[in-house]
């Protein structure tokens, strides 16, 4: 039985520009948050305020990407061996989790408000929301070219996004209003931004509580895996083979090839490649078996490692 490890460092490199990016962002974010909040109780426009509560996610969300980035960068000690990689996947959830309760918060105060439409400044509402969409298009610019990076940084891109569609929403509303004087029609614009907000926090959820539990990342397709790895050459059968991502672009995989007479060295040489450049695995650990009642029954529990010989390779990739 020989056992092979390969390992890829390049998640670990993130870039101070990306940091630099981040930090712009919630400056604007901030800044803009205030502003809205004022003129939205100045206006009495919920949409103005909807919009509010999610540039608030957006400042929230902006500000955990930074501090996940820097508690990501620890390195790993005794009791962390895979280091802080995972808080990214945390903030993600709590962003994910935040603009839940924002969206419903805002549904529920637009049921208060169709019966009472109160009167809406349509004038000062308008100006504010050309500003933060302004503001909203240029923080999207800033995220967009990390937000396939990493998942954190994706969920404050698509913050910032949705609450872009707020603004442009709240600026029809706003010209609606100024030109008919349907005052219902800021309540409506607040609970479509709730509604078009929810789909995409579904799915942020969903992909970070898949990566909570160590599930199959979205991008493996582990069937066509399989059986990639049983075409290898002289690979018999495999066992415990498990994929699971430390974060959004950390895929790990562990694999037993039974393969009696394969060439060890060519059979993990063979396999790295496959596995890296057909499915963007490069963190992997390889067991390739000889006798296959060990093999069998390392499906099961893992054995004395003490009685067989091990050799292992460390492939640093950059």
């Amino acid at each position: 039985m020989s056992e092979h490890h390969g390992h890829d460092h390049s998640h670990a490199v993130v870039t101070e520009a990306n940091i630099k990016k981040l930090t712009f962002a919630l400056m604007l974010t901030t800044i803009f948050l205030i502003i809205e909040v004022v003129a939205g109780f100045i206006t009495q426009s919920l949409a103005l305020l909807s919009d509010a509560a999610h540039m608030f996610t957006d400042a929230a969300a902006l500000a955990i990407a930074l501090v996940a980035i820097k508690i990501g960068k620890m390195p790993a000690d005794n009791k962390r061996t895979f280091g802080y990689q995972r808080f990214e996947i945390l903030a993600a959830l709590f962003n994910a989790s935040m603009l839940f309760i924002v969206a419903i918060y805002i549904l529920y105060e637009a049921y208060q408000r169709f019966s009472t439409p109160p009167q809406i400044q349509s004038i000062g509402m308008l100006i504010v929301a050309v500003i933060g969409l302004l503001i909203n298009l240029i923080s999207m610019r800033i995220l967009f070219s990390s937000s396939e990076q990493s998942l954190n940084v994706k969920g404050a891109y698509l913050e910032v996004l949705s609450d872009a569609l707020g603004s442009v929403g709240v600026i029809i509303g706003a010209a609606i209003i100024y030109f008919t004087g349907w005052m219902w029609v800021d309540t409506l614009i607040a609970v479509l931004i709730g509604v078009w907000v929810l789909p995409r926090t579904w799915v942020l959820l969903k992909q970070s509580i898949n990566i909570l539990l160590e599930g199959v990342p979205e991008e493996i397709d582990i069937e066509k895996l399989r059986q990639d790895l049983l075409n290898l050459k002289d690979v018999e059968s495999i066992h415990q083979l498990k994929v699971w991502a430390i974060s959004s672009k950390n895929i790990h995989l562990t694999v037993h090839l039974y393969a009696p007479q394969a060439d060890h060295n060519q059979l993990y040489r063979e396999a790295l490649e496959m596995l890296s450049h057909e499915h963007g695995i490069t963190e992997m650990t390889l067991q390739i078996e000889n006798d296959e009642c060990i093999a069998h029954s390392h499906s099961h529990a893992h054995g004395d490692e003490g009685k067989h010989l091990h050799h292992e390779h460390d492939l640093h990739q950059h």
